[in-house]
């Protein structure tokens, strides 16, 4: 056994093995984990036309330190300094995009939760979406513009104050009145939280997407963009054509008819469905309360 152990420290002593323990793998995992969506968020934005320009000026000045270019080297070590800041600047949209993709995540939700909804209590009430859909199809029969914003987990203040300021319940004479032309509120976007309107002629930013169909105008631009800042789902109603659109998440669904939209309204409701034992105890009573009623 000494003369194996021998042999292997003789002729394998350049062979280095490391002690690798769980928190090696642990630690191996997360970093191949963050590394891998980095690179997929830098391929999926804006960010990677800006790294490809910044690998170009770093092989630039490789070669101009290989060559001695003492000018290039002086003025690239002067402006060093400032290079980070210059960079959060350049990548500011996508970082914020990055950090608000980050706070949704359903894991973060479970341990900062700071909604307040009761189980079986959904973002908003089906008769909001009844109200909704209704909206969407007369204003396309009319040709009638509409940018409705809903509200979902991020905040949307900051729009909200652009405009002017409600606080209605949301329904279809309402929301037909504010989008009729010639009217002071009709111009803009309408924001939605939960069941109430709370303000109109809201300014949106404008999607900077070079892909998007030429047919497509302001409107549907501005959709898009409040998207891709936020999880809001907007419904537009385009004024030329009539033709009913979702934007949720950055994507564009076009030509929706009263069932599709509906069912892209369901979507953000975010049912929380109650315990069996708790809903049937709750039937119970009402069915109680029924019967009451009906003897009364």
């Amino acid at each position: 056994m000494d003369g194996i152990s021998t042999f292997f420290s003789t002729y394998f002593d350049w062979l280095y093995l490391p002690r690798v323990t769980w928190t090696d793998v642990l630690d191996i995992i997360i970093i191949a984990y963050l590394v891998y969506h980095i690179l997929v968020w830098f391929k999926t934005s804006r960010a990677w036309t800006l790294l490809k320009g910044i690998l170009v000026l770093a092989l630039f000045l490789g070669i101009a330190a290989l060559l001695h270019l003492n000018s290039i080297l002086w003025i690239a070590r002067n402006i060093s300094s400032v290079l980070f800041i210059a960079l959060i600047i350049l990548f500011q949209p996508e970082l914020r995009r990055a950090l608000d993709e980050l706070g949704r995540k359903r894991l973060l939700n479970r341990f900062f939760n700071f909604e307040d909804r009761e189980e079986g209590v959904s973002r908003f009430s089906d008769k909001t979406v009844y109200e909704l859909v209704r909206t969407a199809s007369e204003l396309s029969k009319a040709k009638t513009g509409a940018l409705i914003v809903i509200e979902h987990d991020t905040p949307l203040g900051e729009y909200e104050r652009t405009g002017i300021s409600l606080d209605a319940v949301v329904t279809r004479q309402l929301l037909v009145n504010i989008f009729e032309k010639n009217t002071p509120l009709h111009d803009g976007a309408v924001i939605i939280r939960e069941n109430r309107v709370v303000a109109a002629t809201c300014y949106l930013p404008l999607t900077e997407r070079g892909d998007l169909n030429k047919e497509l105008g302001t409107r549907h631009r501005a959709g898009l963009g409040i998207s891709e800042t936020t999880d809001s789902m907007t419904i537009i109603v385009s004024e030329e054509t009539g033709a009913v659109s979702v934007a949720y998440r950055g994507q564009l669904v076009r030509n929706l008819n009263d069932d599709a939209l509906r069912k892209q309204l369901e979507k953000l409701q975010d049912k929380q469905m109650e315990p069996r034992r708790k809903r049937w105890k709750k039937g119970g009573q009402n069915d109680e309360r029924s019967s009451k009623k009906e003897s009364v």
